[in-house]
């Protein structure tokens, strides 16, 4: 295998390192609270079911009736006092309330200043995955650098490569800045 090929497949795997970045970004801010109900949000929530720690999908439905409204239905009745101790640990900033046959959550509107809070840590998020898309360049550089140095890679081949690599970056960094911009605007109910 040439030194071309090895460093192409360096891109690949780069390209496939900072999709799977964007996607765990898109995943985090999913779960992030914004007002709205979202089912995400409910994602960790684990319950003790006969001894072992199982996901809250796992034993009940989750559905929306309103924006700001969970409902969640046991498929298993027993289970339900176990779900309203997990929804209180899990700290939504809403009491579960629980009817007997399903389990009510009401999200309690955003304040102002929450809503800014939020802001910043979108904000912080997006910085952060920022970061690590550069740290994933940088390694790819260093890689078309080190095969300059070995000979495997002629001069116009490297810089070719870290062309490829720096629009890759700059690509997925707009990205992140494009999920973030949504982002605020569904924290301020833009």
């Amino acid at each position: 295998m040439s030194g071309v090929e090895s460093l192409n497949s360096v891109i690949g795997k780069l390209e496939g390192a900072m999709s799977e970045r964007l996607q765990k970004l898109a995943k985090e801010y999913s779960i992030l609270r914004t007002g709205r109900a979202n089912p995400l949000m409910l994602e960790s929530v684990k319950i003790d079911y006969y001894g072992t720690a199982t996901p809250l999908k796992q034993v009940a439905a989750i559905s929306i009736p309103e924006a700001r409204v969970f409902e969640v239905r046991p498929w298993d009745p027993s289970s339900l006092s176990e779900i309203e101790k997990a929804l209180m640990k899990a700290d939504l900033g809403a009491q579960p309330q629980n009817d007997g046959k399903l389990i009510r959550l009401a999200l309690p509107a955003m304040t102002e200043e929450r809503r800014k809070e939020m802001v910043k840590i979108v904000r912080k998020m997006a910085e952060e995955f920022r970061v690590a898309i550069r740290s994933d360049r940088h390694e790819a550089i260093e890689k078309i650098k080190k095969a300059l140095k070995t000979r495997e890679l002629g001069e116009d081949d490297a810089r070719d490569l870290e062309g490829r690599v720096q629009k890759m970056t700059d690509a997925h960094i707009k990205k992140v800045d494009e999920q973030a911009a949504l982002k605020e605007k569904e924290v301020l109910g833009l």
